[in-house]
């Protein structure tokens, strides 16, 4: 039987494969590429080709007692982290750590603009932590998920709702809808990467330039030759600079 499983505490969900009947909001305990994680059962699923993770087994009292001392221990991990990257000098973010049931691994959850040589930070941590000790770095929108928050909109941020992968966000998007002279900085969330909203109804907007002028370009209106300045795709006008300096708004119909 193949289940949909998400990970604590941040991951989407995932297809896991169990032999064991199980039901939507069972906990249980799934083998991922690291170790064993706790995961929570969302729903069901046909196929399983892609997946490598696997339902363990539903969770024991002692899984949760190891689970609960973990998360106990997140905070002071992530600050011991923290001093470390400070002392050597590394441009990284850390913003989480989970360890593995057993407590022999912990995973330390960190953002950076690149590349980052962080052995000699392993090697440290492993030294204090007496265990093994993997880095995963995550992407901006990654980490806005993971932090939660609400948007200039008002509501919870457009990653937090959305279930899988983040859709790629272009400037073509903002471009389609006449908002990319904004400027980034208005067009841009808390992550610093342009709205995933944007994605929402960039494509009617493609649908409904079909046949709308450029903008800056010359037309021909009833009233002679203008140059576009705006474009008003909602109600397909266009509005327009006549060579007379004259300003009119014309329907898209109406341009020769």
């Amino acid at each position: 039987m193949n289940f949909l499983v998400k990970l604590y505490p941040w991951e989407d969900p995932r297809v896991s494969v169990s032999e064991v009947n199980l039901n939507d909001g069972d906990r249980v305990v799934v083998a991922t590429d690291f170790f064993n994680e706790i995961g929570v059962v969302v729903g069901k699923c046909k196929r399983s080709e892609d997946s490598k993770d696997r339902v363990v087994r539903v969770v024991t009292k002692k899984d949760l007692e190891s689970f609960s001392k973990f998360e106990e221990e997140r905070d002071s991990l992530v600050d011991i982290c923290k001093s470390e990257i400070k002392t050597l000098g590394l441009g990284m973010k850390v913003i989480d750590a989970r360890t593995s049931l057993d407590g022999k691994q912990t995973i330390f959850v960190f953002t950076a603009d690149g590349r980052v040589d962080f052995r000699e930070l392993v090697r440290n941590l492993s030294g204090k932590f007496k265990r093994v000790i993997r880095m995963q770095q995550i992407g901006s929108r990654d980490e806005a998920r993971k932090l939660g928050g609400y948007g200039i909109c008002g509501r919870k941020l457009c990653c937090v709702n959305l279930e899988g992968n983040i859709p790629s966000i272009t400037t073509d998007m903002a471009r389609a809808q006449q908002i990319a002279h904004r400027g980034a900085e208005r067009i841009s969330g808390l992550c610093g990467r342009l709205m995933c909203c944007l994605a929402y109804e960039a494509e009617q907007y493609k649908e409904m330039l079909v046949g709308m002028p450029e903008l800056y370009s010359v037309i021909k209106t009833p009233e002679g030759k203008g140059t576009v300045i705006e474009l008003n795709v909602m109600n397909q006008e266009v509005k327009a600079k006549l060579e007379t300096g004259k300003y009119i708004t014309i329907k898209k119909k109406d341009i020769k």
